[in-house]
């Protein structure tokens, strides 16, 4: 098989983990999007196709490079529609909600300056509406703080929710093909702001949490995703954020997990009947199925 890795970062710990399990057996090949622009990188010629791309990049030359692959008749996961999703806070809390999961109530103001503008009635949590690296994610408690804010973010387009008081513990839980991994970390709105993640098992987790998480995958159409959750109380589980294919750093069993599906789609895509997920060995080449 070949394997693509739609990434500027081909060295990132999982994904140089699940190569190193891929690899030599199968073929692993790294396009690099490039820069920050709508433009797409040049085609891949149709000959040199990978039967399966990750995308594991969010940039807009990354959806565009990954919507050439995919009209070009190459499965990518994510895909490139369902990665779109997650880069819009807007319209990832508009279809977390109407799908009944318990989201954070979100609504959308053109920019900073026009919160700025409203009168402040609680506490709330302030980001921007389009996710990205470095991007605005900040806690206001009153009046004076969000006109500092503003005056940095003025052009901002901006979500806004309402600070719902918790342990300042983000669950943070990643999904690959229905395996949960889960860790904590402080939350960065926490007073000294984040830390390093602790290990979390994930049947560890308070009861009834598992289900809105795996309901996200189908909902969202994502084969791999992170969600961010809190405590609002009485063990009531709250998603504040979700990502399409994040980093899953230090999660035994992660790179295994996605070199499985990695190959599970690839065959799907060449028309061969699909499988359950190849064991490890096998992926290795050390065994093959009888």
């Amino acid at each position: 098989m070949r394997i693509g890795l739609i990434t500027a970062d081909p060295g990132h710990q999982l994904l140089a983990d699940t190569t190193d399990l891929l690899t030599p057996r199968h073929e692993v090949v790294a396009l690099d999007p490039g820069g920050h622009g709508a433009g797409a990188p040049d085609p891949v010629p149709p000959g040199e196709l990978a039967d399966v791309y990750l995308l594991k990049a969010r940039t807009p030359r990354a959806l565009a490079l990954a919507r050439s692959l995919e009209r070009a008749g190459a499965p990518v996961v994510n895909s490139a529609a369902a990665t779109a999703r997650c880069q819009d806070r807007t319209a990832m809390a508009g279809l977390a909600l109407s799908a009944g999961l318990p989201f954070a109530r979100t609504r959308t103001l053109r920019s900073c300056a026009a919160l700025a503008a409203e009168p402040l009635r609680r506490p709330v949590v302030v980001k921007s509406r389009h996710s990205r690296r470095h991007d605005l994610v900040a806690r206001v408690d009153d009046a004076a703080q969000l006109r500092a804010l503003s005056a940095d973010w003025a052009d901002e387009p901006v979500v806004v929710q309402d600070f719902v008081p918790n342990d300042g513990w983000d669950h943070k839980l990643w999904v690959i093909a229905g395996r949960v991994f889960a860790a904590l970390r402080r939350s960065e709105l926490a007073a000294g702001g984040r830390g390093p993640a602790l290990p979390l098992a994930a049947d560890a987790l308070p009861r009834g949490w598992l289900e809105p998480v795996l309901r996200v995958g189908p909902v969202f159409s994502l084969d791999v995703y992170g969600v961010d959750l809190i405590d609002a109380g009485e063990g009531a589980p709250l998603i504040v954020d979700i990502n399409a294919f994040p980093g899953i750093r230090g999660q035994a069993g992660a790179p295994g997990e996605l070199a499985a599906l990695a190959l599970r789609v690839a065959e799907r895509g060449r028309g061969r009947r699909p499988r359950p997920y190849p064991a490890r060995a096998e992926i290795l080449g050390e065994s093959r199925p009888k």
